[in-house]
């Protein structure tokens, strides 16, 4: 006996594709990057929470380019700290190799009269050597990274020591501090906002819409699920508004901070890097499965020794952003940053397995860290009480990660 099923009626299609796409796509999408948008939500849940209660301090133009400027160099050390996790390693020594470039732009500077343009050149390339340094005895030795980064954490703090001589050294040359306290000069016409400000933040709208309007031409010509038009439209009116109120934020002060043009820069290249480039879904690959990325033909000795280079330059670079934010180099600097970059990480969709992760969630990750610090100083709550709440936040970051993946195992 032979049953047979009625095809729908055309006039049904449109009527349950339109439902599938603006339920089940929605659904779909929300679930396939539950942390990144959990962490946004929560991003901007925190960012509500102390604007009510500072009673509007927090989202001050000055505040906001303050906000900016004091967690640039946990940003830069989270972006790299994301790869290296990403790949299955870890990194201990940030902390101290931030503290030792800082030191030795320092003597460079100060005592031996070095411009400071090759002044900072020279530091991400100790930067650089340092990275490659540990990335050797990773990757080609063969010691695990927790032992060659904690070696390289006392190595570099006891180094600084060494280079300062237990003293601080300053003042350092304007231009270089500019690196992390100057912003970008304003031309045009008098307005009530910085000019140039407006003009990125248009950038910025163009970028992001053209951006997405190619995903979405290219998930089509694939004959990807893509969100409905309606959605979509809403997608880009929401984030073309996100991008107009931060613009008009920064350019009604003194516009954008040199520092925010340099992990902007940051951003766009290594995050282009690990979506698009070989190397970068070599990184996913290695971190996800070693035995079968090598298998598969990936460089697993090669790959690992160029991740644990990017992080000593993006270390270097930190600790110049942070130097000329201190305008001194000295021996207590870059304390527990390693901890700071590695909390940004999970917080930011990092798993402790490896393979999973985005430069821009470590991005987020560290906004929720900074937004937490300044907010918590703005009402008034101690370090001690800091230190506790974003624990808190690190645990149940990793418990949130560890939830989903059985959820999805299951």
């Amino acid at each position: 006996m032979t049953t047979t099923t009625t095809p729908p009626k055309d006039s049904d299609a449109p009527v349950q594709g339109a439902a599938r796409s603006a339920g089940a796509l929605l659904l779909q999408s929300v679930r396939n990057n539950m942390r990144q948008y959990g962490m946004l939500t929560a991003l901007a849940a925190i960012v509500v929470l102390f604007q009510i209660w500072t009673d509007g301090t927090l989202l001050l133009p000055n505040n906001v380019s303050n906000l900016i400027q004091q967690n640039s160099y946990i940003l830069i050390l989270a972006m790299g700290m994301m790869i290296v996790i990403i790949a299955g390693h870890i990194d201990l020594s940030v902390g101290s190799l931030v503290a030792f470039v800082g030191a030795m732009a320092a003597v460079m500077m100060v005592k031996q009269d070095v411009p400071w343009v090759l002044a900072l050149v020279l530091s991400l390339l100790i930067g650089a050597v340092a990275g490659a340094w540990q990335g050797f005895f990773i990757a080609y030795v063969g010691i695990p990274s927790f032992i060659v980064t904690l070696a390289g954490m006392l190595l570099f703090r006891g180094l600084t020591q060494i280079v300062l001589e237990g003293q601080s050294i300053a003042p350092f040359p304007e231009g270089f501090q500019d690196l992390a306290k100057g912003f970008i000069p304003e031309v045009g016409p008098y307005t009530q906002y910085h000019n140039p400000t407006l003009l990125l933040g248009l950038a910025a709208v163009v970028f992001l819409l053209l951006r997405e309007w190619r995903d979405r031409r290219r998930q089509l010509a694939l004959e990807l699920d893509v969100l409905p038009t309606g959605l979509w439209v809403t997608k880009c009116v929401a984030l073309t508004a996100a991008v107009v109120a931060f613009t008009l934020t920064l350019a009604s002060f003194h516009g954008v901070p040199v520092v925010m043009l340099v992990m902007c820069a940051l951003l766009l290249g290594l995050g282009y890097v690990m979506r698009n480039a070989v190397i970068g879904r070599h990184v996913y690959a290695l971190g996800g499965n070693k035995a079968a990325a090598k298998l598969s033909g990936v460089k697993d000795k090669r790959v690992t020794f160029l991740v644990f280079v990017n992080m000593g330059v993006l270390a270097a670079l930190a600790g110049c952003v942070y130097a000329a934010r201190l305008n001194a180099g000295t021996t207590q600097a870059g304390l527990n940053f390693e901890l700071e970059a590695i909390a940004a990480s999970f917080i930011g969709g990092a798993s402790m397995s490896g393979g999973v992760g985005t430069v821009m969630g470590a991005v987020i990750g560290g906004l929720v860290l900074g937004v937490l610090n300044n907010g918590m100083s703005l009402v008034g709550i101690g370090t001690d009480y800091q230190q506790v709440i974003k624990g808190l936040v690190l645990l149940a970051a990793v418990g949130f990660d560890i939830y989903n993946k059985r959820k999805a195992g299951s």
